[in-house]
């Protein structure tokens, strides 16, 4: 089988409201972003990774560091919209969004993503997901949880948990949502133009607009739900993580040459 051309693109900019210019926060001297840039490049399953940002305090970074940067306008209000931008005159026909605030990223999951776009080419978008593996997870609003049906088939995201179900029925069913994101490039441009769904709006899923909107969205499981970084106390968290697993540790010295 081979594979579609698939552009992987990290959207990126300086403003959050939650970590002020987190993107750029340095990981063993290295911006978060460049590490998300530096492990997607170690997938040979994608044609291209570029940044797409409209802050040129990013794209100096990232042009300081040999990578490809598309500007965009700095009307954007989410990642999806942004990417659409990028690659708008980019020849693909599936595109990958990674998030630039997951440094823990690994290639591995890229390929996953790609063997599930393989698998069903025409299908509208993808989303990587990972095990609930606290009850107290399943409440945390810092990042999104989605139930998925027995094929895999995203039903609808949250925030806070709606379920009351015993936990370990619970993780049969609902998974923390990752930050890797695909589409069919196609569905990509039509969903832009689609209105903001309302659950979109209120609980800030983009996720969601894909759902509301009639269209289908699948799950693609990982092994495990990597820490990212949505508030400055979960640098720590990936700091520690990283001290606690030798893949890790191998993909940091691959990617920025440091030992620990």
């Amino acid at each position: 089988m081979t594979d579609p051309n698939i552009v992987a693109v990290i959207p990126a900019h300086i403003a959050s409201v939650r970590f002020p210019r987190k993107i750029l926060f340095p990981f063993f001297d290295v911006p978060m972003i460049e590490h998300v840039r530096r492990r997607s490049l170690l997938s040979s399953r994608i044609t291209d990774v570029v940044v797409a940002t409209c802050d040129q305090d990013i794209a100096s970074v990232i042009n300081g560091y040999g990578g490809k940067v598309v500007m965009t306008g700095d009307h954007h209000r989410n990642g999806t919209t942004r990417i659409a931008e990028a690659v708008a005159d980019i020849g693909c026909s599936h595109v990958i969004l990674l998030q630039g605030d997951e440094p823990l990223l690994m290639p591995s999951y890229i390929d996953a993503m790609v063997d599930a776009i393989a698998a069903n080419p025409d299908g509208d978008a993808w989303n990587g997901t990972g095990p609930l593996e606290a009850p107290e997870d399943a409440d945390r609003h810092s990042f999104v949880k989605c139930a998925t049906a027995p094929d895999g088939r995203i039903l609808y995201c949250f925030r806070r948990s709606p379920s009351y179900a015993e936990f370990t029925q619970q993780q049969e069913y609902i998974h923390k949502i990752l930050g890797i994101i695909a589409f069919r490039k196609s569905f990509l441009e039509k969903l832009v133009k689609l209105p903001a769904a309302r659950i979109e709006r209120f609980e800030s899923i983009e996720q969601m607009r894909i759902i509301e909107h009639g269209f289908k969205m699948q799950s693609v499981p990982f092994g495990e739900s990597l820490p990212s970084v949505n508030e400055p106390a979960e640098a720590d968290i990936v700091m520690d993580y990283i001290k606690q697993h030798p893949e890790q540790q191998a993909l940091l010295k691959q990617t920025i040459g440091v030992d620990i």
